[in-house]
């Protein structure tokens, strides 16, 4: 496809590498998912693993099928375009899970399962025309930023919450769009108090929104490889581990 950038190189030592790793990885992780579940009080069965296979080839979709896992997360559309072809239809869940260009949305839309990077009213406008136009309900997740960070995308939810809920009722009763959630980015942080404050102030926004009407659903897309059972803890119900699974991405 032109202007979409070619997949990395493949081997059968590559493939069975992701084998390897996740018969290693995974296990652990799902011991770690469980023991946060169950210090929380809650059912390790409520937290979906979300497979981030940006930058691998696609040995890893099929390393982490073989394993058990359905979810899979691409980070950019055009990784989507290059990989939803190369299996069969029904097999893979696609979630998007990166940040998304207005003019890259349809990709998404289409290819997606699940939107998680919803940043913004103007964005969440755009996917309800597309959704309209294809009489349908595009299922996202409004990101918000918990955190403060200027760095970080997402409705105001740490600086302004009035504000952010405001966005989410706006974005919820647009009529294309299913949200089924919200979406964070914590800081890139080893300090617990602050990761734990982030993933607790996106679970209390979803909480007051609760009552908005469009909101279709209660999951929280927080956690990745570095702080996952922090947010596990905190209540999320869909991680997003790409190098506790995989290992570092190629050069």
């Amino acid at each position: 496809m032109p202007g979409i950038p070619a997949l990395p190189t493949e081997t059968m030592a590559t493939q069975a590498t992701y084998h390897a790793a996740l018969e290693t990885n995974l296990p652990h992780v799902r011991e770690r998912i469980a023991a946060a579940a169950e210090r929380s009080g809650r059912d390790p069965d409520t937290v979906r693993v979300v497979a981030v296979t940006k930058g691998h080839a696609p040995g890893a979709i099929e390393a982490a099928l073989a394993a058990g896992l359905r979810d899979i997360g691409e980070n950019r559309v055009e990784e989507l375009q290059r990989k939803v072809p190369l299996f069969q239809a029904g097999t893979v869940t696609w979630h998007a899970i990166g940040h998304i260009q207005r003019r890259k949305a349809a990709g998404a839309a289409r290819l997606a399962a699940l939107i998680h990077s919803v940043d913004s009213v103007r964005l969440a406008e755009k996917l309800s025309r597309l959704g309209e136009a294809q009489a349908r309900r595009v299922p996202v997740l409004v990101q918000v930023n918990a955190s403060g960070e200027a760095a970080k995308g997402g409705l105001p939810a740490a600086l302004d919450p009035e504000a952010a809920l405001d966005g989410i009722g706006a974005i919820a009763v647009l009529p294309g769009l299913r949200v089924m959630g919200l979406m964070t980015m914590a800081p890139f942080v080893a300090d617990e108090a602050t990761l734990r404050t982030t993933f607790a102030r996106t679970r209390a926004t979803l909480e007051a929104a609760s009552s908005i009407d469009g909101l279709a659903g209660r999951e929280l897309s927080m956690g990745m490889s570095n702080d996952y059972e922090i947010a596990v803890e905190e209540g999320s119900t869909m991680v997003r581990l790409g190098t506790t699974l995989f290992g570092p991405r190629p050069a």
